[in-house]
C-alpha cells in the first residue's frame, strides 16, 4: 500500500500542469517545432531575469493541441491556427507570437542558388518530377549544372503545423494538389520519406545527397542548408527572409473576435514569400486555471517587450506593436493581464 501511494504521488507530481519545486516555478508548454528555437532562447533569458523556468517540448503542433485540450500542459503551441469554432468547442484562447516562413531546403553538391517555380514544386511533391535535371526545374536555372540524380523528398511523419502551412500553400498554388491531397497537420503524401519534427527533416536533408524537403527557416540556417528561391503569387522569385515574411503578413487582419485566426500563405505582393505563417499559443479558459494562465501570459508579455531582438536574430518576424496591444486587450478581457 505504501508503494502504491508513493507511485500515485510521483505520477501526480509529473501530471500537474504548473510545478513548484521549492521556490522555483516551472511553466510547461508543448507543441510546434517551428518556433522551438525561439521559445528555448526566450525561456533561457526569462529565467535569468525571473528565476521562473519555462519548459517547452518540441513535439509537433498536433501534440501541442492534444495536450492543451486534455489540460496536461500549461500552454499548447501550434502553427496551424484553430478556427473560432474549434477554440470555442475546446474552451481555448489563441494568440500569435511571431511570424516565420517555411523554406524549401535541398542537398545538391555545388548548387548554391536554385529557383523553383510553382510548377516545379508541385511536380516534385506530387512525385511527378523525379530527377533534378527535369526540364521543368532547368527552365528557371539555365546556368546551373543540375545532375541526373534522383530526387529524395523528405516530409514530416508526425502531426505538424509546418506541414499544415506547407500543404495549405500547395493547396492554393497547385489545383492538382488540392484535388488529390489537400492540407492538414497530417496528409496522405504521394511520395517521400517521413521524418519527425523540423529537426528530423533538417538532419535528413543534411545527410542525403539529392534530398529536398520543407523546414522552418531557422532550422535551415542552423543546419547550414541551401534553400531555394521560390515563385510567389505575383510570379516573382523571392528568397525566404525576415523582409519577405513581413511582406507576406502586410495585409493580415488580426481579429481578437476570431481568436486571431489568420493564414499567411500565398499572399499577393511582389516581395511576399509564398510559404509564410504565424505561430500560435493556446490556453485553456477554465476558471480554475487563471493563476496558471497569468503566469504564461507574463512570460509572453515579457517576450513581446524584450524578445524582439532575439526573434530577429533567429530570423522570425516580431508582431507589430498594434497587434501586441490587441493581444494584451484580449488577455485583459479573459482576466489574465
Amino acid at each position: 500500500m505504501k508503494r502504491r501511494n508513493f507511485l500515485i504521488g510521483v505520477l501526480a507530481l509529473f501530471t500537474l500542469p504548473t510545478l513548484s519545486l521549492g521556490k522555483e516555478k516551472i511553466i510547461n508548454g508543448a507543441g510546434a517545432s517551428f518556433p522551438a528555437p525561439l521559445y528555448w532562447k526566450w525561456a533561457a533569458e526569462y529565467y535569468k531575469e525571473t528565476s521562473i523556468k519555462v519548459n517547452y517540448q518540441s513535439i509537433g503542433s498536433g501534440g501541442g493541441i492534444r495536450q492543451i485540450v486534455s489540460r496536461t500542459v500549461d500552454f499548447g503551441a501550434s502553427d496551424a491556427p484553430l478556427s473560432p469554432e474549434k477554440t470555442k468547442k475546446h474552451n481555448l484562447a489563441q494568440f500569435p507570437t511571431v511570424i516565420g516562413g517555411v523554406a524549401i531546403a535541398y542537398n545538391l553538391k555545388g548548387v548554391k542558388e536554385l529557383k523553383l517555380s510553382t510548377e516545379a514544386i508541385c511536380g516534385i511533391f506530387l512525385g511527378k518530377i523525379r530527377y533534378w535535371d527535369d526540364p521543368r526545374i532547368k527552365k528557371h536555372n539555365p546556368d546551373v549544372n543540375l545532375p541526373h540524380r534522383r530526387i529524395s523528398v523528405i516530409r514530416r511523419s508526425d502531426g505538424s503545423g509546418t506541414t499544415w502551412i506547407f500543404t495549405n500553400y500547395l493547396s492554393k498554388a497547385c489545383p492538382q494538389w488540392k484535388e488529390k491531397v489537400g492540407y492538414g497537420k497530417v496528409v496522405n503524401w504521394p511520395t517521400g520519406i517521413g521524418a519527425k519534427g523540423n529537426e528530423g527533416i533538417a538532419n535528413y536533408i543534411r545527410r542525403v545527397r539529392g534530398a529536398i524537403g520543407y523546414v522552418e527557416y531557422a532550422y535551415a540556417l542552423q543546419n547550414k542548408l541551401a534553400v531555394a528561391t521560390l515563385e510567389n503569387k505575383d510570379g516573382r522569385f523571392v528568397k525566404p527572409s525576415v523582409e519577405t515574411f513581413k511582406a507576406a503578413a502586410a495585409n493580415a487582419k488580426w481579429s481578437p473576435d476570431k481568436d486571431f485566426y489568420e493564414i499567411l500563405t500565398w499572399q499577393s505582393g511582389k516581395d511576399a514569400y509564398p510559404i509564410a505563417g504565424a505561430t500560435f499559443i493556446l490556453l485553456a479558459k477554465d476558471k480554475d486555471r487563471k493563476g496558471i494562465n497569468k503566469q504564461v501570459v507574463k512570460f509572453f508579455d515579457w517576450a513581446y517587450r524584450k524578445g524582439d531582438k532575439i526573434a530577429l536574430e533567429l530570423h522570425y518576424v516580431p508582431l507589430p506593436d498594434n497587434v501586441k496591444n490587441l493581444i494584451r486587450e484580449y488577455w485583459k478581457k479573459n482576466g489574465w493581464y
